[in-house]
């Protein structure tokens, strides 16, 4: 049985910018087809703008808010917003609260930087 817990899990810097603390992927349980991880971002700071060729994404935003773009469309997004983000399509999110932005993220395939191309 896998259970990683946040608190134990190491903070790293993704390609995007974020902070991430990875809770489950092939690098540390017995998934291999998803990942999961917690993104953090401080008030003002956005993601570069980037795509992923392979692999689809799901945002779950748990604290703060933002703007999400997603291609030309953007929107405000915030606790309980679940964001679908498709294979090849360019997005980046905006903190715009005061306190930091803290949002899962769910990728199938899980998450590998080599899928992720700045624009």
């Amino acid at each position: 049985m896998d259970i990683q817990n946040i608190s134990r899990a190491a903070a790293f810097t993704a390609k995007d910018g974020s902070e991430i603390r990875e809770l489950l992927a092939h690098r540390n349980s017995c998934i291999q087809k998803q990942s999961l991880a917690e993104a953090r971002l401080p008030p003002g700071a956005s993601t570069t703008p980037h795509y992923h060729p392979l692999t689809e994404e799901i945002y779950y935003i748990l604290a703060g808010t933002g703007r999400m773009t997603i291609g030309e469309e953007k929107r405000e997004v915030g606790p309980g917003d679940a964001i679908a983000i498709p294979p090849g399509a360019v997005h980046t999110i905006t903190t715009t609260s005061s306190v930091p932005l803290k949002f899962l993220c769910c990728c199938a395939p899980g998450y590998e930087d080599s899928d992720t191309v700045l624009v």
